[in-house]
């Protein structure tokens, strides 16, 4: 029989639920397993959305004993490589919880399964190629304007933000920036710079004032 602290005991409670929870909220991607440190032989004791096949009552992994062994173990290892045992290629992260004594109880890990991500950009890159012909040039937009929706886009990210997120006083030195690189001389600018910022072209003339 294992001998567990009251505190022990409440943190490997608490990290089932936590589990529960991020089950729940990366089904069907991601396995979640609760790993309790405190009896390695038995050291699975939750398993969300159990994509690796693995059951409850498994021993520790080697992450698992190295923790168990070494107290200074790093407690976060975050989106390193690992593989299930039919070769999916996997991204964990595993979370070490120590006690107020500063000894390991437990380690929360997440299994997220690359297989549909890597379709889908196997996917999203085949639909994005652009073929070469043969030089041949095409612009569907009026001349200049994406100049205009690329300079948003630089200050937009300058700001740590998006174009449809910048605040008013960021919009004012914006165009301010576009007056004086003279990309509102470009025809239709204030329409481009409206509908590129999701604001009403009233709200742009007055920025631009």
């Amino acid at each position: 029989m294992i001998k567990r602290t009251p505190e022990q005991r409440a943190l490997l409670e608490q990290m089932e639920q936590i589990a529960i929870g991020l089950g729940k909220a990366f089904a069907p991607f991601c396995e979640v397993v609760v790993h309790d440190l405190l009896d390695p032989s038995h050291a699975i004791v939750a398993i969300q959305n159990n994509l690796s096949g693995r059951a409850i009552g498994q021993e520790a992994t080697e992450l698992g004993l190295a923790r168990i062994a070494d107290p200074s173990f790093p407690q976060v290892l975050a989106s390193y490589a690992n593989q299930f045992a039919d070769g999916r290629q996997v991204k964990s992260t595993s979370i070490g919880i120590k006690d107020s004594g500063g000894k390991y109880v437990a380690a929360l890990c997440l299994n997220m399964d690359l297989t549909p991500f890597r379709s889908m950009q196997q996917v999203m890159q085949q639909f994005v190629h652009i073929h070469d012909q043969s030089g041949v040039e095409e612009s569907l937009a009026p001349s200049g304007t994406e100049a205009i929706r690329q300079h948003i886009d630089q200050f937009a990210a300058s700001c740590a933000t998006t174009p449809r997120a910048l605040k008013a006083e960021e919009r004012r030195l914006m165009m301010r920036e576009l007056k004086g690189l003279g990309l509102l001389e470009v025809r239709r600018s204030m329409e481009t710079v409206a509908q590129h910022l999701g604001v009403s072209r009233a709200t742009v003339y007055k920025d631009a004032a």
